[in-house]
């Protein structure tokens, strides 16, 4: 679908040679099928090693963990998708802000997860596996908020004035979970 919106949106430029907000509609449009394209990835990536996963011992707190992240992503997903479609620059930025949240819930489990892992060679696999999992939806929620800020560009005609908020600091954890 991406390829099909790419060879659609070059027609139309080399058609009707659009400017100002019908040319930003078309790199808006666009982007966001890059970035729509980039979040099926990640979810493929994920129903890949839940397969591996599936019917090993699970540690209940951080499966709630992972499956209230993946409630967030998907509320941000719906949320981004409908600001697109009513071209609604609130909703969107409120999306884009809200991303914070899943960082911070990403710090927390990928603790959480070090920990439950250095209890017993036998949980590495389960917990690489779902840390994987974490931070490919963490992913998804950045791709969601690249959608957001797509939406803003098409409506303005500016970028967002100031860097995206993040909470994401797992890759500042040391295997001892101290940062």
């Amino acid at each position: 679908m991406q390829h099909n919106i790419e060879e659609r949106a070059g027609e139309t430029i080399v058609r009707r040679q659009p400017v100002a907000g019908d040319l930003r509609q078309i790199i808006g449009v666009l982007r966001i099928a890059n970035e729509l394209e980039r979040i099926g990835d990640l979810a493929k990536n994920i129903g890949k090693r839940i397969v591996e996963i599936n019917g090993e011992d699970m540690p209940p707190r951080s499966m709630r963990g992972v499956t209230h992240m993946a409630t967030l992503i998907l509320a941000q997903l719906h949320d981004v998708l409908d600001s697109f479609a009513s071209r609604d620059v609130a909703k969107a930025v409120d999306v884009w802000k809200r991303d914070q949240e899943v960082d911070r819930l990403c710090t927390s489990l990928f603790r959480e997860l070090l920990t439950y892992m250095m209890e017993g060679s036998v949980r590495i696999s389960f917990g690489a596996h779902l840390l994987f999992c974490t931070k490919n939806l963490e992913r998804m929620g950045d791709h969601a908020t690249n959608i957001a800020e797509a939406v803003y560009y098409m409506v303005k005609g500016e970028t967002l004035s100031t860097e995206r908020p993040k909470a994401d600091f797992t890759s500042m954890l040391t295997m001892a979970g101290r940062t």
